[in-house]
């Protein structure tokens, strides 16, 4: 199992608050958690940047950290990320904070503690462009958007 440094940047965090942690052996992310004083509500449409109380220092540049939209909130209530996904550089070492958008209808609370998103470590492959003047053909070549057709 790899090993990432993690500093408690609020005293709630281990306390009122559970530190985030692998909860089944076949989790592939851990939850975060809302570290916040009071429940906050999210208007349909609106944003908010919501702290989790820790910061993480991945330091091996063949790894980083991505957030991710917690499925449950996001089928059940609207809530997804307001940036869809959030990318953790190796490098970083601030907190980590969660931008929650609600795309439902209906307000949404946001209680101390609560989870609401995911954290995930994922490999890395580290690269640089060679530029050339053309590709080696594909049976593909440059078909996107439906190219393969519904059915």
């Amino acid at each position: 199992m790899k090993k990432i440094e993690v500093r408690i940047l609020n005293d709630a965090v281990g306390d009122s608050i559970e530190l985030p942690r692998q909860t089944t052996e076949g989790s592939a992310a851990i939850d975060l958690r809302a570290c916040i004083d009071k429940k906050k509500v999210l208007k349909p449409g609106e944003t908010l940047l919501i702290p989790t109380g820790i910061a993480v220092f991945i330091k091996d540049p063949n790894f980083a950290g991505i957030i991710l939209p917690r499925s449950g909130l996001g089928h059940k209530h609207g809530i997804v990320l307001g940036n869809l996904v959030g990318l953790i550089d190796s490098d970083y070492q601030g907190e980590l904070m969660v931008s929650l958008w609600n795309r439902g209808s209906q307000d949404f609370t946001i209680d101390v503690g609560d989870r609401i998103a995911q954290f995930m470590i994922i490999p890395i492959t580290l690269f640089e462009f060679d530029v050339v003047e053309s590709f080696d053909e594909t049976e593909r070549g440059a078909g996107g958007f439906g190219h393969s057709g519904v059915s």
